[in-house]
């Protein structure tokens, strides 16, 4: 199979889920699966705007006030106005985070300074409203837009939680080309190797990206580079329905044609065929294409990433299995 990219997978953290006592209160949120099991295959950087920026531990509780478009940051039973300190903070931090590779952030749901979205903002009138985000993390998505961001909240879903990592991977698998060198070759092998992967995820971005690869000589590298890795990312924000991944893998039989058996052939189609209704998780077609990949050497879907995009002891593809099943 593919090999998992080289190097570290940098992954930017709200210190708060890794255990760290850095919350208003003096406490954490540590989150299980981003220590004990996430944590062993990227390298985390962890980050508290609040307590990075000067602000002690514990402190006085802040929130979101004003303008949604602009809130500041405010102190909830003083009123203090830590938004200047914060924004100094951010623009120094930002410029910090730029040499480290990021290949995503995870961030804590309704903070103030890290949340994603639906944070609180209480209006000029007082009256609190869920529009805003937290001011950290909305600089850092407009400052890093292909950058894979996520809530932890939202890593309870088992297909939310495979799609924030498999995008991780894919962009640390994507940087590791372009180390090669920006060469047309260098991307069609890397879209070749991710072809499956991206069906699975819907054929409207698969077909752009393919259009994108075929007329490859036709742009400057930098344009090619550029409009590739965004539409890439866009692909795979969109969810891996088991429709989807179905209609990947019967595109994939269709490679096995001269060798399976009648038997094969129809154990493996009703393999897909019970994925497509949600009667088995996605591993166990997986598991058995991977079965005849070895047993018939069919080199075209060995390189295939949608085999293997990420560490199996992750158990993404079988939440049953997961160490943390409270979903």
């Amino acid at each position: 199979m593919t090999d998992l990219p080289d190097g570290p997978i940098r992954v930017l953290v709200s210190s708060c889920l890794l255990g760290e006592k850095v919350r208003y209160d003096g406490g954490h949120k540590r989150d299980p699966f981003l220590v004990e099991t996430l944590g062993r295959f990227v390298e985390v950087v962890p980050v508290c705007p609040e307590a990075e920026c000067g602000l002690p531990t514990p402190r006085e509780a802040m929130r979101l006030a004003g303008d949604p478009a602009e809130p500041r940051l405010v102190t909830v039973k003083t009123g203090v106005d830590h938004t200047g300190k914060m924004q100094r903070w951010i623009r120094g931090k930002l410029q910090d985070l730029e040499g480290l590779d990021l290949c995503g952030y995870i961030c804590k749901k309704g903070s103030p300074s890290s949340g994603m979205e639906r944070v609180t903002v209480y209006g000029r009138n007082g009256i609190p409203a869920n529009v805003g985000a937290g001011m950290f993390t909305k600089a850092f998505m407009e400052h890093f837009p292909l950058i894979p961001v996520v809530e932890e909240g939202r890593l309870q879903d088992p297909a939310l939680r495979e799609t924030f990592v498999e995008r991780m991977f894919t962009l640390r698998r994507l940087r590791g080309r372009i180390r090669q060198g920006k060469t047309r070759g260098n991307l069609v092998e890397f879209h070749t190797d991710h072809k499956f992967l991206i069906l699975a995820h819907g054929r409207t971005r698969y077909a752009e990206l393919g259009a994108l690869v075929a007329h490859a000589k036709e742009l400057p590298l930098e344009e090619l580079y550029g409009r590739y890795l965004r539409l890439l990312m866009e692909a795979l924000r969109l969810r891996a329905t088991p429709a989807k991944c179905a209609d990947a893998l019967m595109h994939m039989v269709g490679h096995f044609r001269p060798h399976l058996t009648t038997d094969e052939k129809r154990e493996l189609l009703e393999a897909i065929d019970r994925h497509r209704n949600r009667l088995v998780p996605l591993v166990v077609p997986v598991t058995l294409i991977r079965h005849y990949v070895r047993k018939y050497d069919v080199p075209y879907l060995e390189r295939q990433v949608f085999l293997n995009p990420h560490p199996v002891e992750v158990m993404l593809r079988n939440p049953a299995l997961s160490i943390r099943v409270a979903w």
